[in-house]
């Protein structure tokens, strides 16, 4: 204890202190004798209380991971709402003749109506089980996963809950019935002799209200993208989001509407490849509601990918914009994993004549407005040497009185707090404490979004340890020279980085990759998905058009030439949902860019070479979808298929 003390620069301090209570004592009665003899700013707690807090804690840090989970799970299923909705379409036309034969003998449309959907449930059910089980033996590889790379988790068996059971289960019968409804309505109106003829019922009613609801979902959605963008409302990236939800439906249901002429422009090229591309062009085109609902699931999974992908890019290009413009330092000084050190290394910089400044950066947990944050401390007369703080209202000077706090805007806005306002933050060492607001900055990429003076920081926080030293160079002072002071200071701990500002943008850059990394792999799922939606429906078309496909064979068309048709429509639809998935989603990029253009992402960024690959990689999904669809067609005996019934 004494060297660590001693080493940690900690002499005579201690961290935390653990107790045993002896057997038959009350944990809570012990911890208010403990409380009742330590000065003040220090806590007593049970260990149940402990864990209780430590809980919260991971949770909150937590937060962010679980909200993105569950959103990538609503994308995955709301594609896979696509692809159940388009199947079911397929299977009623399919059945035509039964379900038209049911009502013959008498089955209301009220039963055929509830048969349709008590198959969907059944179904539901099934999907949803499967679905469960793969996710529990999902979870388990991760868990191993992570052990291997040196993620290892505590040795505590998974816990698998009754809500968790219940909630997929729930989720996926939900999911799959609503799908259903709609083609289960399409069955229920099928008229008794209509339906024992060889064709199905009209589209031209269905797509005029198709028309109107996606026209009224896009201008829904169109309205709240310009409120996020120009109404100044608080939290406009939430407004924009939900716009483009909206935008998202409302084009996946007018997709018919253009689905044909897309169709024709994107097939042009495959005219040239005779008669078997000519066939697949047209194939493409015939359906436009097949073709939009199969093209819709694709569409709307690419089109996450690219907005996260230009997203990004933007994001990477205002960070380097934004430290171009605001970090004024020579070098900043981190430890590896951004983990704390000791504050003597600024002290003994700011001592060596080749340094103008060495200024701190400080950071602990507080609670503020019942959530768990983190708050900033800085030394308010160095900051503005080493980094430019964009200020809205009144300067990191005024940090110098005391009992004082600077806020990030977006906060402001969000808890409509202004200048001279007073904000209650809770500290572990001395409690809640009142603190004026005497500035708001437009930038929270190096400050965060609270920031306080050293001297406050050290009033309210027991453990003072920087993350980060700005340090800026004397002037004449050569960079080789001034970096070779700094490695004699900072060698001496071995987890010092020391970086320039070329080196540090990097760095940033590189937290940036990797958290696109993980988005864009969840993201890539969904997408993946839709490529089953593009097989389920092929395969299911081929049945559809077995007599068709039969007639083709009869009049000389090879099985080769067959199944290069199939392929070249399932690329032609899986290009027409990337076309679409790639304009939606580089408009959704720039609008929340334009959203968020007050809260420091100022430039907007495509990554045009990533979206060719986006392109060409939806176009072997089709392919690789087409695969089993187009053998099964290939091997089509004649004879059965002109005599199908």
């Amino acid at each position: 204890l004494e060297a660590a003390q001693r080493l940690f620069d900690r002499e005579g301090e201690f961290d935390q202190i653990y107790v045993v209570a002896r057997d038959g004592a009350s944990a809570a009665a012990v911890a208010r004798q403990i409380q009742a003899v330590l000065p003040d700013g220090f806590q007593a707690i049970t260990a149940t209380d402990a864990a209780a807090e430590q809980t919260d804690q991971v949770r909150e840090g937590l937060g962010f991971l679980r909200t993105a989970l569950l959103v990538f799970a609503f994308v995955a299923l709301f594609v896979g709402a696509f692809v159940i909705f388009n199947t079911f379409n397929i299977v009623v036309t399919q059945r035509t003749r039964e379900l038209g034969l049911l009502r013959a003998l008498g089955a209301s449309r009220r039963q055929v109506f509830g048969s349709v959907l008590l198959e969907s449930l059944v179904i539901g059910l099934i999907g949803a089980g499967v679905g469960l089980a793969a996710g529990i033996g999902l979870a388990v590889l991760l868990k191993q996963g992570l052990a291997a790379i040196g993620l290892e988790l505590p040795p505590t068996p998974l816990e698998i809950r009754p809500t968790t059971i219940v909630a997929a289960l729930l989720v996926g019968v939900v999911v799959t019935v609503v799908a259903s409804v709609f083609p289960a309505r399409r069955a229920s109106r099928v008229a008794p002799i209509e339906a024992l003829r060889e064709g199905g019922t009209g589209v031209h009613a269905s797509l005029i209200v198709r028309s109107i609801v996606g026209g009224v979902l896009a201008v829904l959605g169109l309205g709240l993208l310009a409120v996020g963008l120009f109404a100044g409302v608080p939290q406009p990236a939430a407004v924009v989001g939900g716009g483009a939800m909206l935008v998202f439906i409302g084009v996946a249901v007018l997709t018919p509407l253009f689905a044909r002429p897309l169709a024709a422009a994107i097939g042009r090229p495959a005219r040239r490849l005779g008669m078997t591309g000519r066939l697949g062009q047209e194939n493409s085109k015939r359906n436009p509601r097949r073709t939009a609902s199969t093209a819709a699931a694709l569409m709307i999974g690419l089109g996450l990918v690219v907005f996260v992908s230009v997203f990004m890019t933007t994001l990477k290009a205002s960070a380097s914009e934004t430290l171009d413009e605001t970090l004024r330092a020579d070098f900043i000084l981190s430890a590896s994993g951004f983990q704390p050190f000791s504050p003597s290394i600024a002290r003994e910089l700011s001592e060596q004549d080749e340094f103008s400044a060495a200024s701190p950066f400080r950071q602990a947990g507080v609670r503020i407005g019942g959530g768990l944050t983190f708050i900033a401390g800085v030394d308010e007369s160095t900051i503005e040497q080493v980094v430019s703080v964009p200020m809205e209202e009144g300067s990191p000077s005024a940090l110098a009185r005391p009992e004082t706090i600077l806020l990030y805007k977006g906060i402001a806005l969000a808890r409509d707090l202004g200048v001279g306002d007073e904000l209650p933050v809770s500290f572990a060492r001395t409690g809640t404490q009142r603190l004026e607001i005497v500035g708001i900055y437009t930038d929270n990429r190096l400050l965060g979004d609270y920031t306080m003076s050293l001297d406050e920081y050290e009033e309210h926080v027991a453990e003072q340890l920087d993350y980060l030293v700005f340090v800026g160079r004397a002037d004449g002072v050569p960079l080789e020279r001034a970096r070779t002071v700094l490695e004699e200071v900072a060698g001496e701990f071995p987890n010092i980085e020391i970086n320039d500002q070329a080196q540090f943008k990097e760095e940033q850059n590189r937290l940036i990759d990797q958290v696109f990394g993980i988005v864009l792999v969840l993201l890539v799922l969904s997408v993946i998905i839709s490529s089953f939606g593009i097989a389920n429906t092929l395969a299911l078309s081929i049945y559809e058009r077995i007599r068709e496909l039969g007639l083709l064979r009869a009049v000389g068309m090879q099985r080769r030439q067959l199944g290069w048709m199939i392929v070249i429509e399932a690329v032609i639809v899986s290009l027409l949902g990337a076309f679409l998935g790639i304009a939606i989603g580089i408009l959704f990029g720039w609008a929340m860019q334009l959203a968020l253009a007050d809260l420091g992402v100022s430039a907007f960024a495509v990554p045009w070479e990533l979206l060719v690959v986006f392109a060409i990689v939806a176009a072997l999904l089709g392919l690789v979808a087409s695969i089993a669809p187009a053998i099964r067609a290939s091997r089509i005996r004649v004879l059965d298929a002109i005599s199908y019934e």
